[in-house]
């Protein structure tokens, strides 16, 4: 059995924050991120689906989402809620990439927040890179656009 070894990157390489405004109500905002069904709809980059997003939207609940990429790869994403506080904030740690042994070789603690903006929400998303590995040094190089790519289709879902 191989262990990752976790690479300690410049904090300005492992924090992403994302701030938008969506022109929807704070609760529909806060729905589409809290409900799997409607997770699974806008989860992923362009032209990613996800044929599986299982959440158990608590502290100490667990994600489990799936997304197959247009070449019909799977990403599994695995994950713990460790802070909700509806309709204000969401904390939860994300793992990906998971090697031959079953190793993550990212893990990120991710917090969301949701606020009232003249009927349409702030939302704010901060993604810190815990734990990396060599091997996804591609993948933390597009996570600021891989999100971004996400909440395009999110926008969009929100009509």
């Amino acid at each position: 059995m191989t262990t990752a070894t976790m690479s300690s990157q410049p904090a300005s390489e492992r924090d992403v924050v994302i701030t938008r405004v969506f022109d929807a109500p704070r609760a529909l905002v806060w729905k589409a991120w809290t409900d799997p069904n409607q997770v699974a709809q806008w989860w992923g980059p362009k032209y990613f689906t996800t044929p599986v997003c299982e959440m158990d939207v608590r502290p100490g609940g667990a994600i489990l989402i799936q997304m197959r990429g247009p070449d019909g790869a799977l990403y599994l994403n695995k994950g713990v809620f460790h802070e909700i506080a509806e309709p204000e904030r969401i904390v939860f740690t994300s793992l990906a990439f998971e090697d031959d042994a079953g190793n993550h070789q990212i893990e990120a603690l991710n917090t969301v927040t949701f606020e009232e903006h003249n009927g349409k929400t702030k939302f704010t998303l901060r993604a810190v890179v815990v734990k990396s590995t060599p091997e996804v040094a591609g993948a933390l190089a597009g996570m600021e656009e891989g999100w971004n790519l996400s909440l395009d289709k999110l926008a969009e879902h929100l009509g």
